[in-house]
Order: C-alpha cells, then sequence, then structure tokens
C-alpha cells in the first residue's frame, strides 16, 4: 500500500493543475492487496493519513477492475449507500460505515469524474500506440461502454479493433449500440458482439462459486445477474445475431452459462457457427463442465464449441494465491488450458491478455501459456511451472493468439495467417521464439508492426 500512495504523491506533485486544486479527480487501476502483508483490503482513511492527499477526490480500481478504492471525499460526495446491493458488496466496518472499498456492482455506486470526448481519444491514441508497439496488429475490446460509441466511430488509428458493445441493463439493449463489420478507417472497425457479466473476479472474492471459498467460508462468490435474467439476455441477442461474450470466472457461473447455452442451443434454429459464443476467462470448472464446452451446440452434422476465451497470464498472476482460495480439489478444474484445448472438437482456444488488467505485450502471455511460470522464472511448484500438465506447446499457443483469436471474432477468412488472399498483418521479432531457450522468449523485441502491408511501427 506504502507504494500506491507514494504514486499518487508523486503523481500530484508532477501534475501542478492537479495539486494547486483539490477538487480535479486522481482516477487510476492496479491496487492487489493480495500483494500486501495480510492481504487486507485498504480503507479510504488511508488516503488522509497523507496531508498531500487528504481532501482529495480519489478514485482506484483494483487490478481486476472489480473492486474500487474511495477516498473520503468521494464517499461524501455519493448518495447514502443501500444496505445491499444486487451483484455487489460494500465493505463496511465494525460499525457499518462503509471504508471506502466498492466490488461488482457496487462500483456503480461510486461518483465518477464526467466522461470526455477529448479524454476518451487520448486514451484510445496511447493505447494504439502501446499495441503497435508489442507488436499487436488487432485488438478484441472486452468492455466497450455506450457513451464510448460516438468516440469510436472517429477513430482512425492502425491496429484493428473488433469491439464487444455493454449497456448496464437487464432489458434488451441491442438496437442501442451499431452493428458495424469491417467499418470505418480502411475497413479495421468491428462491433458485432456483446459482453454480459455473470460474476466477479477470484481476487476481489467476487467468483461465483459452487461451493464457499477455503479461505472464506462465509461467502461463495457474487452473481451479478439471476441466471433467468441473463438466460433471456443471451436468447434475445443470439436471436438478433450478435456474438454473446459472457464474462464467467467462477465454477458456478461458468455452469450455469454452459446450461443456458445447452437449453438455448438445443433448441434453436441457428448453427451455432453463425455465432460462436465465447465464454470470456473460462477460469475455473469442473471436470465435467470442461469437457461440456466442447460437446454443445453445432450443425446438424457436425460439432462446433461454445468458445472458452481464456488468457494465460490469469493463471500465473493468480497462481500465488488461487489454491487458498479454492482448495486442492478445485484448482484441478482451474486454468486448464491444455484440457480446454484437447475438449475443443476443432481444437479452437483462443488466447488473449485482458489487458489493461494484465500486461500487454503478448509475448507475457505466449510465456505463461508454454512455460506456467512468473516473469521471473518461478512459481509454487518450483522451475518446472505451476501444474506444467496444463501448459500449451508453442506452435499450441501461437495459433491460440492469432489463428484461434481470428475465429473467435469471424476474421479467419482475411486473418491469422500469411495466406495468398488474407490481409498482409504481421509483426517481425529479432529472434525466433518458437526455437529459443524458454528463458529467451520474453527478451524478444519488435523490430516491425505491420498492417494492411504498411508498417505501422518500427522498420523492415
Amino acid at each position: 500500500m506504502k507504494d500506491v500512495l507514494n504514486h499518487l504523491k508523486a503523481y500530484v506533485r508532477s501534475h501542478p493543475d492537479i495539486l494547486g486544486d483539490p477538487t480535479r479527480w486522481i482516477e487510476g487501476m492496479g491496487w492487489d492487496q493480495s500483494r500486501w502483508p495480510g492481504a487486507q483490503y485498504p480503507h479510504a482513511d488511508d488516503f488522509d493519513r497523507e496531508p498531500l492527499l487528504r481532501g482529495r477526490r480519489i478514485s482506484l480500481a483494483r487490478i481486476d477492475a472489480h473492486a474500487s478504492w474511495v477516498s473520503n471525499h468521494v464517499l461524501q460526495l455519493a448518495a447514502p449507500p443501500p444496505e445491499n446491493v444486487d451483484g455487489g458488496l460494500i465493505i463496511r466496518d465494525k460499525h457499518g460505515k462503509p471504508t471506502g472499498i466498492f466490488v461488482d456492482n457496487a462500483m456503480d455506486l461510486v461518483p465518477s469524474q464526467p466522461f470526455s470526448e477529448a479524454r476518451a481519444m487520448e486514451y484510445f491514441t496511447r493505447a494504439a500506440s502501446d499495441a503497435l508497439a508489442v507488436g499487436l496488429t488487432s485488438v478484441h475490446n472486452a468492455f466497450l461502454s455506450q457513451k464510448k460509441y460516438s468516440s469510436v466511430r472517429k477513430i482512425q488509428l492502425p491496429p484493428r479493433l473488433y469491439l464487444m458493445g455493454n449497456v448496464n441493463s437487464d432489458d434488451y439493449w441491442g438496437s442501442q449500440i451499431p452493428r458495424l463489420i469491417q467499418h470505418g478507417f480502411d475497413e479495421r472497425l468491428t462491433v458485432r458482439s456483446v459482453k454480459l457479466f455473470l460474476d466477479g473476479a477470484l481476487g476481489s472474492s467476487g467468483a461465483a462459486l459452487l461451493e464457499p471459498y477455503s479461505d472464506d467460508p462465509s461467502t461463495s462468490g457474487i452473481m451479478w445477474v439471476r441466471p433467468e435474467v441473463l438466460a433471456k439476455l443471451v436468447r434475445e441477442f443470439s436471436t438478433d445475431g450478435w456474438q454473446v461474450n459472457i464474462h464467467c470466472i467462477g465454477d458456478r457461473a461458468n455452469q450455469v452459462v454452459l446450461d443456458i447455452y445447452e437449453d438455448i442451443l438445443a433448441n434453436a434454429s441457428f448453427c451455432i457457427d453463425a455465432l460462436r459464443p465465447r465464454i470470456e476467462h473460462a477460469q475455473i470448472l469442473t471436470l465435467d463442465d470442461i469437457k461440456r464446452t466442447g460437446k454443445l451446440g453445432g450443425c446438424r452434422w457436425y460439432k462446433i464449441p461454445v468458445i472458452p476465451s481464456v488468457q494465460p497470464t490469469h493463471a500465473t498472476s493468480d497462481m500465488w494465491y488461487a489454491e487458498d482460495q479454492l482448495g486442492p480439489k478445485r484448482i484441478v478444474g482451474a486454468y486448464t488450458y491444455r484440457a480446454l484445448l484437447n475438449a475443443s472438437p476443432n481444437r479452437v482456444l483462443p488466447l488473449g491478455s485482458d489487458f489493461p488488467v494484465e500486461g500487454i505485450n503478448p509475448l507475457l502471455g505466449f510465456y505463461a501459456a508454454v512455460s506456467r511460470l512468473s516473469v521471473k522464472g518461478d512459481s509454487p511448484h518450483g522451475s518446472g511451472g505451476w501444474y506444467p500438465s496444463e501448459r500449451l506447446t508453442r506452435a499450441e499457443a501461437l495459433k491460440g493468439m492469432i489463428l484461434d483469436a481470428s475465429y473467435a471474432s469471424f476474421s479467419e477468412d482475411i486473418l491469422g495467417s500469411l495466406s495468398i488472399g488474407k490481409k498482409a498483418d504481421f509483426v517481425v521479432l529479432d529472434r525466433d521464439i518458437m526455437t529459443v531457450h524458454m528463458e529467451d522468449i520474453l527478451g524478444a523485441k519488435v523490430t516491425a508492426t505491420v498492417i494492411d502491408g504498411e508498417v505501422e511501427y518500427g522498420n523492415l
């Protein structure tokens, strides 16, 4: 926590406009109490212990974006909170007073600075520059809020963008977002999918589990929405032709979503390949549900699975505490990338990063998938990797990051491989990550990022 407070003080001192105006908002992301001594949530009072921060409007999202830590001044700006929040949690002290920690749906109660299109475009520009520098030619954005739609239409940035719309409503909202396929600047913008949420994250104990947490038997996590409400939305979006991508971390959440898809697809008039529904994260499943991911839906003459869309760095970030939370029995169904790939009848397992929750460099995910090690080369199981039987080969990891990701965004005919007739999108590295020693993978540097045959970063 001391590091967080020091970063905040340095930020204030380096921004004279904020230093001289305590009404200016300070927003950020990245704290993780699981890495602090005692692993306890922080408190709003922690900001006030620093004279430079006292009385300021501070709101910091947890590293997984599933909890907010706010200052006392922000608490004063907020309306009196309800006693309970559906799909969320307000952390309170022994007197029932909010401590400044709001989890999952309770985060909606936290005031924030007004949306600024100029600031949004600044963020888009920075993100595009960072993406090109690490060799990303396409980005799947898993949360495009309604207020950012107008800004997105104006984007003329090099990376291809596959965006998932989101509106915070239990009623069908497909008509509120634009449906765009290969739109705009060089046909690089696509909006044909939606992002729904069912549970929270493991690190904030919000992942919905079938049984209580091993380290906290008082909770089994948080379901953001009732299963029947989610089922109705999934059916309506699917019928209207949207790809539906659902955030699921815990084994209860994953089971509920598989049940929903099983029911819908058993009676659907469409082929699942036309919609390619995704489970975003598919992080903790029962062993039976892992097998079930590859057996749902399909067409009359062949099977096409629901697509688990996973992020290998989640395994290597969470491995230090996941087994404490899940226990020795459940952990064998967590972060099971080899098992999920083997369950897929068409061998599809898209790999992503979930940045900014994890680092933006795709080599971090590649390395995590093939090594199951931290960037320091260690794990709770030693240098052989954390549950090494779940490692992917380098060829499988590379395919998951390029061709499978293209399949998951309906673009495998034009992207995902260097083939005649496809777009000339590729990256050049200074070494061959398919053959170098494992410890040398993360040292690879991008020398050129090429999109549509044009060098957008570096040089050839």
